[in-house]
């Protein structure tokens, strides 16, 4: 459907190779807009269609049988039953994780990010690893992500690889090739996203400066895995006052513009204070 969407022969195909014995676990990484999630739902798409003894879109393919196809995928909520976009995400997850087995197919986009950063990645982190370690799961598994931490988890995992969306920088333009090759990537172009899509400037400007400087100061590894003596680096010190004026805002009734005020005047103190 994707492709003949597109002007003819503009579409690019991908390999996937996927392995219970090898390659059990893809953490993929890449911008927004790359094709990360094309990329992984058309894997289960391909598999369903094999399972049901129809012809596949590829020039080869070996597939084996999947018991289920497990997928969690898209923002939504449920409010009707009481439960948020991050509630919902958490619940698909868990059907996931406890019904999985290592026959079964799993497709996850996104996992965490409906919460602060070191929350969603502590979760993303740890299924990701359940997923590996489990003696009732280790099954295939492409997990998109913008957690680059994340891609530090084949140190440790032994059947997780990393692949990434393949981007070309020029002359300050991104051009997002939707080629998937095997490695990792350290950026997502969410500012770039932003830009393209009519952000003021000004906003565009303290964004990037701001992003700067997080990114100096929230140097995170977690190489070691969960329950390993080794601790996540905090993102500022324990009297940051910073750090105190982040945790007293109240987001859900927060509006834009004081957002923005509130990043200026926290850039004006990180000047101070390192």
């Amino acid at each position: 459907m994707v492709e003949r969407s597109l002007p003819s022969n503009t579409f690019v195909p991908n390999d996937t190779i996927l392995s219970n014995n090898d390659s059990q676990l893809i953490i993929l990484t890449g911008p927004n807009m790359s094709g990360k999630s094309t990329y992984i739902r058309q894997v289960a798409i391909i598999s369903l269609m094999a399972q049901i003894g129809s012809f596949v879109p590829a020039e080869s393919a070996s597939i084996s049988i999947v018991d289920q196809i497990f997928t969690r995928i898209g923002l939504q909520d449920d409010l009707s039953v009481g439960q948020s976009t991050f509630m919902v995400e958490m619940v698909e997850t868990a059907v996931i994780l406890n019904n999985a087995t290592a026959k079964s197919l799993v497709i996850l986009d996104e996992i965490g990010r409906g919460t602060s950063t070191y929350d969603g990645l502590s979760i993303a982190k740890s299924v990701a690893e359940y997923i590996h370690d489990s003696p009732k799961l280790g099954c295939k598994t492409l997990f998109a992500t913008h957690y680059h931490e994340l891609t530090q988890l084949p140190n440790n995992l032994a059947k997780a690889k990393n692949y990434h969306v393949v981007v070309s920088e020029y002359n300050g333009k991104v051009v997002f090739l939707h080629r998937i090759s095997i490695g990792k990537t350290d950026k997502s172009y969410g500012i770039y996203v932003a830009k393209l899509a009519g952000l003021p400037s000004s906003v565009i400007s303290t964004a990037t400066e701001v992003l700067i400087q997080l990114e100096e100061q929230s140097k995170v590894p977690i190489s070691t895995k969960s329950g390993d003596e080794g601790r996540q680096l905090k993102l500022m010190g324990d009297e940051s006052v910073i750090l105190k004026k982040l945790v007293e805002l109240d987001l859900a009734n927060i509006t834009p513009i004081e957002a923005i005020n509130i990043l200026f005047e926290l850039q004006g103190k990180a000047n101070a204070e390192y």
